[in-house]
C-alpha cells in the first residue's frame, strides 16, 4: 500500500513543478496529482505539453516523491453528447500523460447527472466503448469514486455499474468523507467491493443525517444539495475504528493500492494538517495492518 498526499491545499502558492518538493518536505513519499490548471484542470482539455510532462517526472524524480496515482475529473458521463465526447477526447490526452509520467493508476468520479441517471448511465458505457481498448492496451487501473450530486452515489449501486463494465482494468475509490451519502452501510460496501476498492481518500465529515437531518439547514428547504466536507481525522463523525478495520478486514493494507489524505477544509492550516494526516493514517494502519 501506497500512502500518498492530495498537494491541492497548495496550488495556489506552489507552482506544479515545486509542487513535488512540498510533498517531500511534508514526509510523504507518494502524491496524486489531482486537477490543476497546468496539468489536467477540471471539465476541459489537459493543458500540459509533452515537455511540461517530463519537467514535472523530472521534478518528482529529483524530490523523490513518486506519483500514487493521476486524478482527473472529465465530464464522460455527462448526459449532453457534446460534452461526453470532448471528455473522451480529454480522457485520451490525460492517459498518455499518465503513461508518459509511468503511472499506472488513475482515479476519478463518475461526473454524470444525478436528475438524469439513466441518460448519465448510457453515456458512461457509451464513453468506455471507445476508452476501455486504451485503458486495457495501456494496462491502466481505472478506479471510480460514487461522488455527491452524481448519478451514482450510493456505494453498491456503483459497484454494480462499475462490475458491468466486465474488465479487471476497473475498480473503485472508497472516500472516506463520502460514506454518508452511500448508503450509510460502510461494512457492506467494503465487504461486496472486496478487492475492487484499490484507492481511498482520507478525510473527515460531518454526518448531515444527524440531528434528525436538520445538521445543515439549506433555504429554501428541499434545495437538491449535496454536503460534505474535507476535514482532518477527529474533526467530524466517520468512524475510524470501523474505516481503518474495514480495510484491514478485505486486505486493503496487503495490497497493490492507495491510501490518500485529501483534506481541503484548512488551507490556513496545511503543512501541519498534511503532517498530522501522515502520522495518524501510519498509527490507524499499525494498528490494524498485519
Amino acid at each position: 500500500m501506497k500512502v500518498a498526499l492530495d498537494p491541492t491545499p497548495f496550488h495556489h502558492e506552489h507552482s506544479l513543478l515545486e509542487l513535488p518538493g512540498v510533498v517531500a518536505e511534508l514526509g510523504y513519499e507518494w502524491l496524486q496529482l489531482t486537477p490543476h490548471v497546468d496539468m489536467i484542470p477540471f471539465f476541459n482539455h489537459p493543458k500540459a505539453n509533452d515537455d511540461l510532462v517530463r519537467r514535472f517526472r523530472r521534478a518528482c524524480d529529483d524530490a523523490g516523491v513518486g506519483i500514487a496515482s493521476v486524478l482527473p475529473v472529465l465530464r464522460w458521463s455527462g448526459p449532453d453528447e457534446d460534452a461526453r465526447e470532448a471528455a473522451v477526447r480529454y480522457w485520451k490526452r490525460a492517459i498518455q500523460i499518465t503513461v508518459d509520467l509511468g503511472v499506472q493508476r488513475m482515479n476519478t468520479e463518475f461526473s454524470g447527472r444525478p436528475e438524469k441517471a439513466e441518460e448519465s448511465e448510457r453515456a458512461f458505457y457509451r464513453s468506455m466503448e471507445e476508452l476501455l481498448p486504451i485503458i486495457e492496451r495501456e494496462g491502466l487501473d481505472i478506479l471510480i469514486d460514487p461522488h455527491p450530486d452524481d448519478f451514482v452515489e450510493e456505494g453498491l449501486a456503483a459497484m454494480r455499474v462499475i462490475r458491468g463494465v466486465n474488465s479487471p482494468n476497473l475498480g473503485m475509490v472508497v472516500v472516506a468523507c463520502h460514506q454518508f451519502h452511500m448508503g450509510g452501510d460502510l461494512d457492506r460496501i467494503l465487504d461486496e467491493a472486496g478487492d475492487m476498492i484499490r484507492l481511498v481518500h482520507v478525510a473527515d465529515t460531518m454526518d448531515h443525517h444527524r440531528s434528525h437531518g436538520l445538521r445543515y439547514i439549506t433555504n429554501p428547504p428541499g434545495n437538491p444539495v449535496r454536503v460534505h466536507q474535507h476535514l482532518k481525522i477527529g474533526d467530524g463523525d466517520v468512524d475510524w475504528d470501523q474505516f481503518f478495520g474495514g480495510l484491514d478486514r478485505i486486505g486493503f493494507y496487503d495490497r497493490d493500492t492507495v491510501m490518500v489524505s485529501s483534506v481541503f477544509a484548512e488551507n490556513e492550516n496545511a503543512r501541519e494538517v498534511s503532517r498530522y494526516q501522515l502520522q495518524t493514517m501510519t498509527d490507524h494502519v499499525a494498528k490494524y495492518g498485519k
